[in-house]
């Protein structure tokens, strides 16, 4: 693939997580932006919908793992490293999923449950993945290229 093709797709991909980082208000319900911005230690949990909490996140999510998955085909150039962290995406949504979904039924005044909760819940609307992926592939074809 062509260099200026790989960049483009580079830039659409980041282009995309900036959109969905600028239109969050508009394009998911989570009312604990809001919680998560106060002082949610001392804060009541608001009153959520867990159904659609749940699916609200899944679809953040599962956009930000198409557009890092994006990203990292532009950069690499390689369908084995995009299956690879496909498959490194969808296994850690069920992991992530299933605590967050855990958590959200336990953390009632336990401050450090709710914290515990953030940083999970932060890992799961936020392309954070994609800065661990993108490093470990650059060494892997580094090392790769060395041998």
């Amino acid at each position: 693939m062509k260099l200026i093709v790989r960049v483009l797709i580079v830039c659409v991909g980041i282009g995309l997580l900036i959109g969905i980082r600028a239109y969050e208000q508009t394009l998911f319900m989570d009312p604990l932006i809001h919680y998560f911005k106060g002082e949610y230690h001392t804060a009541i949990l608001p009153q959520v919908n867990t159904f659609q909490l749940i699916v609200d996140t899944t679809y953040r999510y599962l956009l930000n793992t198409i557009c890092s998955l994006l990203i990292l085909y532009g950069v690499f150039n390689n369908r084995e490293v995009l299956r690879f962290s496909a498959l490194i995406y969808g296994f850690l949504w069920v992991v992530l999923i299933g605590l967050y979904f855990t958590l959200w039924n336990l953390m009632e005044g336990n401050n450090l449950l709710i914290t515990f909760f953030f940083y999970i819940r932060r890992f799961l609307i936020q392309p954070i993945l994609l800065l661990l992926l993108l490093p470990a592939f650059y060494l892997y074809k580094k090392k790769e290229l060395r041998q």
